[in-house]
């Protein structure tokens, strides 16, 4: 990148800077809330307090980055002051000052950068105050910037007062000196409390001219018996230190004003003194409570945001002998962005935590975690029986149809529930719980509410566990293909398989899919070993086939991660074409957690596949969320009903009628049945007297190796 040239002022500026007195990273609580404050308002993951020396950037305070310093000439804030207004860079690849700058290329990886000028009284920019992603963005609102200006004016505050102070512990002459341009009121008082020095900012803080008030006892300006506390708690600490209070001062109208009051008390001749610094406070607050307020609440929706739901939580923990918090999700909300745009889910969003907010007490809190996630708070609450009416109450109310543009949009919601102190004793344990449960609830159909058990700890465990496996159990060969026959119910002859995957630990045995998918499924090896499942059982049929079974078709599962490239068309194509087996004997298998994404890398490979042959076979159908219209998007060629509805069937009218109500819908859609889990005479009768044609279940026989298979077939492998 080019040099950057030095200013005229540069040596004045080192020199003002030099007064601070900083020459490392300031470890203080004043500032560290400055930065998590400013990181929290922009929701960036990287905050500098940067200031600009001779040969580095040192970081006074920062949050996100591990150095505290770089060299000046790859410094973004060495630029940012010579400025006069806040310098970005909405993406640094696109810049061609900085798209080579070592800290784009390597760490801390900036993408985004926003900094302002720290100015002094008289204008000198020591530094900066900046805001780092690793992502590129738009930029900055109007709003963003005045933010950013309050938030430079809090960190010069805190700088400055810092400056006075360093005065301050040298001598009486160097802080008095210093005084006199201070931005800051400055008074100076002997041991009897008689005002000795008074500088032309305390004159306009108070009303007084200097030669009106010094010699007069400071007791005028401020309540009673205050020397006598700052000199008891001065001497306690020593000479030349200083003790920070907030008081309120009376000025010469008769006002009073609160004030942030910084005294230190130092001996020449073996004479007390004392000075005091003294900033009005009444405007910082304003900035400060609007700031912190910014940082706590949710733009969008002006709930709580993720972090003031920690910190009520961690207060609510101290408190509070009992706690219930909720994770709210959206079941089908992609779907509203997709097709009313982001301003529609925005108002879809803010119409959910306004029912939100109606369905719970007005102590609650209500908090949006991001994107459609939310959470609630509820203090003091500890009956499971109560906490599910509110979530049943929360998931009707979010299913009612709003009209948004004038289009109906129709959402649900799905909730994980933990129960303090029985589910968890930590913010952390809580939220964590909270959101197994959650999953749990959207692994079951959504829009349905699940309380955390410690079943599911087990589960995150296990997966956990298992996915650390996953790689070495691919390399090595350890996941087998099992295959469940599919009969025709007129003749109990077979006419598919089902291929399900198995996997023979070296430890454990054979598991089942319950066991390990879902660590599969949420980890990087998916795509891999769904690939290999297709191509495995492709070979075996098309093996089968050439022995004569020629209306043999081989059904097969799909993971997620099969469309994360859009390749899955090419990949099935080209297994089909390496086996030599015919598209129609191929079925590919969706869930309902596929179908109800509905979006184009779905949609594309799916239709490509069924225009050549291949089947699309819906699982589970009934089971979940899924309308019938999703229906019309998907090529779908078979209905599978899923075996709590076939199980129950004979004893359950409603599971028969649900079952009657697929076959009817099959019928009408010109889709093909099978039922699934079909494990007794009755329930094959029932099948065959309701129209279903084809089934499958343990009553024609469980899922089995390859060899076994091909002896039910009559063939020898």
């Amino acid at each position: 990148m080019n040099q950057l040239p030095l200013g005229k002022d540069e040596e004045q500026r080192l020199a003002v800077l030099a007064e601070y007195g900083i020459n490392e990273a300031i470890n203080e609580i004043g500032f560290s809330r400055l930065i998590h404050l400013t990181a929290n308002i922009f929701r960036v993951p990287i905050v500098l307090i940067s200031l600009i020396e001779a040969e580095r950037q040192l970081f006074a305070a920062s949050m996100g980055i591990a150095t505290c310093e770089t060299p000046r000439d790859v410094s973004f804030c060495a630029y940012a002051i010579r400025g006069n207004g806040i310098m970005v860079i909405p993406d640094t690849h696109k810049d061609p000052l900085f798209r080579d700058n070592p800290l784009v290329i390597g760490e801390p990886f900036i993408r985004f950068y926003a900094g302002i000028p720290l100015r002094n009284q008289e204008g000198i920019a020591l530094g900066t105050l900046c805001i780092i992603d690793r992502i590129p963005r738009q930029g900055l609102s109007n709003a963003d910037r005045q933010n950013m200006q309050d938030l430079a004016v809090l960190v010069m505050d805190r700088l400055e007062m810092r400056r006075l102070e360093l005065a301050r512990s040298a001598s009486q002459f160097r802080f008095e000196n210093i005084a006199h341009t201070s931005p800051d009121a400055i008074i100076c008082a002997d041991d009897d409390g008689i005002i000795t020095f008074w500088n032309q900012a305390a004159g306009k803080l108070f009303g007084y001219q200097s030669v009106d008030i010094v010699g007069r006892n400071i007791d005028l300006l401020v309540p009673d018996g205050l020397m006598l506390r700052l000199r008891r708690l001065l001497s306690e600490k020593g000479a030349l230190q200083k003790s920070m209070l907030e008081i309120k001062v009376r000025a010469a109208d008769g006002m009073w004003i609160p004030v942030e009051l910084s005294a230190s008390m130092w001996f020449e001749h073996d004479h007390p003194s004392f000075g005091a610094i003294l900033r009005d406070i009444t405007e910082r607050r304003r900035n400060e409570e609007r700031l912190f307020q910014l940082a706590q609440m949710d733009h969008l929706t002006d709930l709580a945001n993720r972090t003031l739901l920690s910190s009520s939580l961690e207060q609510t923990l101290r408190d509070e002998n009992a706690a219930i918090v909720m994770l709210v999700d959206l079941d089908g909300f992609k779907d509203v962005n997709d097709n009313l745009g982001h301003a529609g889910g925005d108002a879809v969003l803010v119409d959910v935590g306004f029912k939100l907010q109606n369905c719970v007490r007005s102590g609650d809190v209500v908090a949006r975690m991001g994107g459609d996630e939310f959470a609630l708070l509820l203090p003091g609450l500890s009956d499971a029986q109560r906490a599910s009416e509110i979530a049943d109450h929360i998931i009707d109310e979010i299913s009612k149809i709003v009209t948004i543009d004038g289009q109906p949009v129709n959402i649900g919601a799905s909730i994980g529930i933990v129960i303090y102190p029985i589910h968890g004793l930590t913010n952390q344990e809580l939220l964590t719980n909270a959101d197994l449960a959650l999953y749990q609830a959207k692994a079951e159909g959504r829009h349905c509410r699940r309380f955390f058990t410690r079943e599911l700890r087990e589960v995150s465990l296990a997966k956990r566990s298992y996915q650390g496996e996953l790689g070495r159990a691919y390399a090595q060969g350890e996941f087998e293909v099992f295959y469940q026959p599919q009969v025709r119910l007129s003749d109990n002859a077979i006419v598919g398989a089902e291929a399900l995957l198995r996997w023979r630990h070296p430890v454990k045995g054979l598991l089942g899919p319950a066991a390990f998918l879902p660590a599969l499924e949420s980890g990087p090896w998916a795509e891999l070993v769904g690939e290999w499942v297709i191509l495995t059982a492709c070979s075996q049929a098309a093996a089968w086939r050439a022995q004569g079974i020629k209306e043999f078709r081989v059904g097969v599962n799909l993971f997620s991660a099969q469309f994360r490239t859009g390749a899955l068309s090419q990949q099935v194509r080209a297994i089909l074409a390496q086996t030599g087996l015919s598209p129609e004997a191929l079925e590919l298998e969706i869930t309902e957690n596929i179908i109800l994404r509905q979006d184009e890398n779905m949609l594309r490979p799916l239709r490509e596949l069924r225009a050549d042959g291949v089947g699309i076979a819906f699982d589970d159908y009934g089971t979940g969320y899924a309308s019938l219209s999703m229906l019309k998007h998907y090529p779908v060629t078979r209905l599978k009903v899923d075996q709590t509805f076939v199980r129950a069937m004979v004893d359950s009218p409603p599971d028969a009628a649900i079952v009657r109500a697929i076959l009817y819908l099959g019928s009408s859609f010109k889709l093909e049945v099978i039922a699934e889990g079909v494990e007794t005479v009755e329930q094959c009768e029932r099948l065959k007297k309701k129209g279903c044609l084809e089934a499958q279940g343990f009553l024609f026989g469980k899922p089995m190796p390859a060899k076994d298979f091909a002896e039910r077939l009559g063939l020898t492998g």
